[in-house]
């Protein structure tokens, strides 16, 4: 299943890196999705070539002619909601937050902007922009995010908005409706490849994913831990579905959105149904949240055990409200509510679960078992089910994320209780990673100094307690409980250059050989041949030329002749003093000359150069030394400063900065230098503009990037 999750997350830039990685590969995931669709129920119809399509069943119309029931009535209805979504995506990694470019599709469902679209596109999301097949594009929030369902509904701004034109949006249909062979579109954003639409026909309506050995409903994992699936009967059909097409909608031809394309590959996909997507969304309309009860209990179908009604109650939490009501492994459910209760086969026990979701919490409800063949009647009150992972967040000054545990967590981990914080990463070189001994990813944070941490927010106050010096963080790893030693103050190293300048020539040289004079015709000559003449020097300006046999330096022969004699002239130049003329004696098409330099000093390197950190937008620079210019023909005398690092997921890097870009003019004001860099964005941080440009040389041409600030990040 992880596999299928993979193969529909959209197109990512999962490092900020501006090439967009492909999650998964859709090929190798045809024997997965063959097997276990195979052993949930049912055969795998492979996927139709997406300009073919399936003949119309007698009495029918033909796909494209326009009339109720074809393939251009369905997108003439539907296709103008279909939404092309991308977004920045806030995730962790090696214990920092990142970021990262996705994209996905979605659909509008009604005429004041809601959207429908998949948890596992808009999770996490810190920026979102839909576009429409019309070229009109909208920034959009998240309203609700619903895991359980992987589905999230957000709201266009249609503040923002200056068409005068109404909104377009799609009608929800009924999925009860469908049967096999039934035609449905895809629609969505595959490849990055906008407003697509592929067909295709329902293999399955009702496909549930078991265990390899069908004695149990499989949750799918989302990309962040999350799982999903519980409440959910998939559609099943053949529209081709690719990444990006997750939250794009499937349609039958009546025009109706009957799903949400959720997953997909080797010729096969799945979509949410309709009915699913419409409760979520009737939750995040009247509350922004998507409530639900919770009983405690897992069960099974009754059909193995020779039973024609009921549910078998096979797992019940420790502390639940089945426990806390009486349920034991074994009953059989017969009715919620006086519901009936009917799950003969697996294709059945999502209706279980969503008739328990469907309970008030707090609200006391009958449930009628049957025990060893005896009849028995319960009340039981519902909790509110929680979410199944804890928040998570970083703290950047210590090196470190961290999560909320959570009920589910504790269970699943076989903590002792949900207390404490989990550390989910560690960041190399920062203090909790130096702390004696070391912290590491799966530990569990009981307290900072001497005060208790059962949560994030008792977190933030003991880190804000213990300061910037030394303090104690108790720990359980595993079932071993430590005590760390963390020092948050950390030195470093001290990088200043201190040492007087040495004299230096600006050339590259090889030695000369014995074999390399006698090609040459110099006889016995030694010395060192210049290669080449580095630009902006005292020896370019002296006149000095690639081909020039050095032999002499202030009357000192060189015998230069095998390979470990190179760093000669080197050693021969430290030695004598900076600014000071230097006679050097040279061969030149055959005739020996002597060429005054002035000797200069040896350029500071990178290390050495003026830098500037912009936190804003996530990126810095340098000045541009002389050996950057003698490297590189692009960098010219007083021109720009250099990129010198780009954060991994940031909004430079998103735009597209890179580094040894080189930036000659932000919002075009020029800059020539590090102080002029700094002024240039003092006043974009004063001014905060939705837009940052940077006019900048890349290689061989100039370029322009425009970085878009998220500056609430930094308000206070």
């Amino acid at each position: 299943m992880a596999a299928w999750r993979r193969m529909n997350e959209g197109w990512k830039s999962r490092h900020g890196r501006r090439a967009v990685l492909l999650a998964g590969v859709v090929l190798t995931a045809l024997s997965a999705l063959t097997a276990v669709a195979a052993m949930a129920g049912g055969p795998v119809t492979p996927a139709m070539p997406a300009a073919a399509a399936v003949p119309p069943a007698p009495g029918t119309t033909a796909p494209g002619d326009g009339s109720p029931g074809s393939v251009a009535e369905a997108r003439r209805r539907v296709y103008p909601a279909l939404v092309n979504i991308s977004m920045v995506k806030r995730y962790f990694e090696h214990g920092q937050a990142r970021r990262a470019s996705a994209a996905g599709s979605g659909v509008i469902v009604s005429p004041d902007g809601y959207v429908l679209t998949n948890y596992h596109v808009a999770s996490h999301a810190t920026r979102i922009l839909c576009r429409l097949p019309s070229g009109e594009e909208l920034e959009a929030g998240v309203i609700t995010d619903d895991p359980l369902t992987d589905l999230s509904v957000l709201k266009l701004r249609l503040d923002r908005r200056s068409l005068p034109a109404p909104l377009p949006f799609a009608q929800l249909g009924d999925p009860a409706s469908l049967e096999p062979g039934d035609q449905v579109l895809a629609m969505g954003n595959p490849m990055m490849l906008g407003s697509s639409m592929t067909l295709g026909i329902v293999s399955n309506p009702h496909r549930v994913f078991t265990r390899a050995t069908a004695d149990d409903i499989r949750n799918l994992d989302l990309e962040d831990g999350e799982r999903t699936g519980l409440l959910t009967r998939w559609i099943q059909h053949d529209a081709l579905i690719l990444p990006g097409n997750s939250g794009g909608p499937l349609v039958d031809m009546k025009g109706e959105v009957v799903g949400i394309n959720e997953l997909g590959g080797g010729g096969v996909g799945f979509a949410i149904p309709a009915n699913v997507a419409a409760t979520v969304l009737a939750a995040a309309r009247a509350t922004g949240e998507v409530e639900r009860g919770w009983l405690g209990l897992g069960v099974l179908p009754v059909g193995k055990a020779g039973l024609e009604r009921g549910a078998l109650v096979a797992d019940v939490w420790p502390g639940s409200p089945a426990e806390r009501a009486g349920l034991q492994p074994g009953d059989v459910l017969l009715a919620i509510g006086g519901a009936p209760v009917h799950a003969r086969f697996f294709e059945e026990v999502p209706l279980v679960y969503q008739a328990i979701a469907d309970l008030e919490p707090g609200v006391a409800v009958r449930l009628d078992l049957q025990r060893r063949g005896a009849p028995r009647t319960v009340q039981a009150t519902p909790e509110r089910m929680g979410r199944f992972l804890g928040e998570e967040e970083e703290l950047p000054d210590l090196g470190a994320t961290v999560q909320q545990i959570t009920a589910a967590m504790a269970l699943f981990r076989r903590y002792p209780d949900a207390a404490g914080v989990l550390i989910t990463g560690v960041r190399p070189g920062y203090p909790f990673e130096s702390a004696k001994p070391p912290l590491a990813a799966g530990d569990v944070l009981l307290a900072v100094g001497d005060t208790p941490t059962a949560g994030l927010e008792a977190l933030r106050r003991a880190v804000r307690q213990a300061g910037t010096g030394r303090f104690k963080v108790t720990l359980r790893r595993q079932r071993e409980v430590l005590v760390a030693v963390v020092s948050a103050n950390q030195e470093k190293p001290d990088s200043s250059n201190t040492e007087l300048p040495k004299a230096w020539l600006g050339v590259r040289t090889q030695v000369l050989t014995p074999d390399l004079a006698e090609v040459l015709k110099l006889g016995p000559a030694r010395g060192l041949r210049i290669s080449e003449v580095l630009p902006y020097t005292r020896a370019q300006a002296a006149g000095l030329r690639v081909g020039d046999v050095l032999i002499a330096v202030d009357g000192r022969r060189l015998t230069s002749s095998r390979p470990q004699d190179a760093q000669d002239l080197k050693r021969l130049m430290e030695e004598l003093p900076v600014n000071q003329e230097v006679n050097l004696t040279l061969l030149r098409d055959g005739r020996q000359l002597t060429v005054p330099v002035i000797a200069e000093p040896e350029p500071k390197g990178a290390d050495l150069a003026g830098k500037a950190q912009q936190p804003e937008l996530e990126f810095a620079v340098r000045e541009i030394v002389a050996a950057d210019r003698m490297e590189g023909d692009q960098l010219v005398e007083g021109k720009g400063v250099l990129v010198s690092d780009v954060i991994e997921g940031g909004m430079a890097s998103l735009a597209g900065l890179e580094i040894d870009d080189v930036v000659l003019a932000v919002n075009d004001q020029p800059v020539d230098g590090i102080a002029a860099f700094k002024s240039a964005m003092q006043g974009v941080v004063a001014q905060r503009p939705r837009f940052v440009k940077l006019f900048l040389r890349r290689g061989y041409k100039t370029h322009f990037v425009f970085i878009e600030p998220e500056w609430q990040r930094h308000d206070g």
